[in-house]
């Protein structure tokens, strides 16, 4: 199915079509598997939290609110920011239960990589993120859409209507923020 495809049956779904949704679901659901896949890759077996269970979650989250969506692109940022949460969510459960100070500083391409226990340094990245995106949020959005989301450049340039080579110094600037805020 094509990108224009699935974005005017999400646009019948928002106008209430629910048959719409019906046929665009297997395309979502193929999409939201696709992020979490990206997401847990680098996962160990036994983790807590399996790619299954943040699909549905995603799902849940995503099928329950009245989205304003504007093309395939905008649902899969939607869901890579839904997706973060949820792993955030998960980060900050397991910080709570158990607190370890000796951990080293974490940089942005190993953010995403949780640890069997669930990383509580993914928190950190999180509240970097939060400030980041007050500071600037298409930047924000940049690191979500490329490292949260698993999106190419081009993809994440694409639905941030901007160049590639904007997106690429976006990213740069994104990287350098966050890894002073990290440190």
């Amino acid at each position: 199915m094509s990108n224009q495809e699935i974005t005017r049956l999400l646009g019948r779904w928002q106008d209430g079509d629910e048959e719409a949704l019906k046929n665009v679901l297997p395309y979502l659901h193929a999409e939201l598997k696709r992020l979490a896949a990206y997401y847990m890759s680098g996962e160990q077996s036994g983790h807590t939290l399996q790619s299954t269970a943040l699909v549905n979650e995603a799902y849940v989250r995503l099928i329950d609110v009245n989205l304003e969506l504007e093309s395939r692109g905008h649902f899969l940022a939607i869901a890579a920011r839904v997706m973060r949460q949820i792993l955030v969510d998960h980060a900050r459960s397991k910080r709570r239960k158990k607190r370890d100070p000796g951990m080293k500083p974490l940089s942005l391409d190993e953010s995403i990589m949780l640890s069997e226990e669930g990383d509580p340094r993914l928190v950190d990245l999180d509240d970097a993120l939060n400030k980041l995106e007050t500071f600037d949020a298409r930047l924000a959005r940049t690191v979500e859409l490329v490292y949260f989301g698993g999106l190419t450049t081009q993809q994440a340039a694409d639905a941030l209507g901007i160049s590639r080579v904007t997106l690429n110094k976006d990213m740069n600037l994104a990287k350098a923020w966050l890894y002073q805020q990290l440190e």
